[in-house]
């Protein structure tokens, strides 16, 4: 090796060390404040031999996130009560085969398509587009083996003005699944030091196709399996949802949300009326968000009056699925944990269900020559208890 290619070699590989074993000292010191640290560990290997890596990210007021590689999900998420007590809100698992084998979406990355598309199949410029049918005939939050929460994508830790950060990037090529197009993509997950976790996906193709991301965590202001959420007050800044039929596939109606046990836009409590929804024995519906002339609204504030933690959604999305966990039975999470029904609850920010086959929908189409921006804001805060 020419010598200075070896001199430069060796002066990056000190800076990446000097980087990590910062961020390792300062960690095992047990260190909360300060300035702001990544720490980078591995997470174990997929099946086919592919090393995962943990992202571990602590903000200037000890507020924490943990990402890892493997489809790009968050695996915990520690912000603190109302006496300062930090606690994963997060649900997941521990270890990364549990990620890979009976994971239902802790976390993830969810694409290229969030959410249903009914007879897993669109029309795209007179083409008919056949997709992985992984909900009976519909197709699911991007289908199989090749959906973005089971791919490994590649890491890019940093930092910038607003905090520390980890990029992902992935190529998801042209048919997996069935969508058309090469879709380079980017999911950009900061913890700001505004005590915010800031999500950016970007993605561009070079064939027309659709696009729908989001994230899919589980949240429990309370802790990670520590009860239901059912006493956690929620608002949801919608005035409209999309009713669905059949497969949860929307019928294509836009309908108001008053008089239904779907109503939020006043704070209520999760589990004053989810006794009403029979159906689906909870909340799994589509929210049409108002919005303003702001590029990031408010979505939704939910309230955990136990520990004061409040969590603030702002999106750049026109809608958001309210999902309260109606199907977990039993599911044994970190530190050994076992997850029952409600025990937690989704806020994925999205264009609406099954777009492609509803005109009048948001437009889920991403060209050539253009770029898919999204961004949604978790923000955390907390209230404290009343004087007696």
């Amino acid at each position: 090796m020419p010598f200075k290619k070896l001199l430069l070699f060796v002066l990056i590989s000190a800076q990446i060390a000097s980087v990590i074993c910062e961020a390792s000292s300062a960690q095992s010191s047990g260190k909360t404040s300060g300035g702001a640290r990544i720490r980078i560990e591995s997470f174990g290997r997929t099946t086919d031999g592919k090393d995962v890596t943990l992202y571990d990210l602590t903000n200037a007021n000890g507020l924490r996130a943990k990402v890892i590689d493997y489809g790009a999900i968050l695996v915990s998420l520690e912000v603190p009560d109302r006496k300062g007590k930090l606690a994963d809100i997060a649900l997941g698992f521990d270890d990364l085969d549990s990620y890979i084998r009976r994971n239902p979406l802790f976390g993830a990355t969810v694409g290229r398509y969030a959410n249903r598309i009914a007879n897993a199949s669109f029309t795209l410029d007179g083409v008919e587009h056949k997709l992985t049918a992984n909900a009976g005939k519909n197709h699911i939050h991007g289908g199989g083996k090749k959906r973005f929460d089971k791919v490994v994508w590649k890491g890019h830790p940093s930092r910038n003005e607003e905090g520390v950060c980890i990029q992902f990037t992935h190529l998801s090529e042209d048919g997996e699944e069935g969508f058309p197009g090469n879709l380079d993509c980017m999911v950009t997950y900061t913890l700001t030091n505004k005590n915010e976790l800031k999500i950016i996906y970007k993605a561009t193709t070079d064939k027309p196709t659709i696009i729908n991301l989001t994230n899919h965590s589980y949240f429990n202001l309370a802790g990670a399996g520590n009860g239901d959420v059912l006493g956690h007050e929620v608002l949801i800044n919608a005035d409209l949802y999309t009713p669905a039929g059949e497969g949860l596939i929307p019928t294509g109606e836009i309908h108001s949300v008053k008089n239904r046990p779907l109503d939020f836009t006043e704070p209520k409590t999760i589990g004053l009326r989810i006794d009403q929804l029979k159906e689906t024995r909870g909340y799994d519906h589509n929210y049409v968000l108002n919005k303003s002339n702001s590029p990031l609204d408010l979505a939704s504030r939910v309230y955990d009056p136990t520990s004061g933690r409040i969590m603030e959604v702002y999106t750049t999305e026109p809608g958001m699925q309210f999902y309260t966990a109606n199907g977990m039975r039993g599911l044994k999470g970190k530190g050994g944990e076992v997850y029952q029904r409600h025990y937690g609850f989704c806020l994925e920010t999205q264009h609406f269900p099954d777009s492609p086959n509803k005109p009048h929908f948001p437009s889920t189409v991403l060209r050539p020559g253009r770029e898919y921006n999204s961004v949604t804001i978790f923000k955390f805060s907390t209230k404290q208890e009343p004087p007696d």
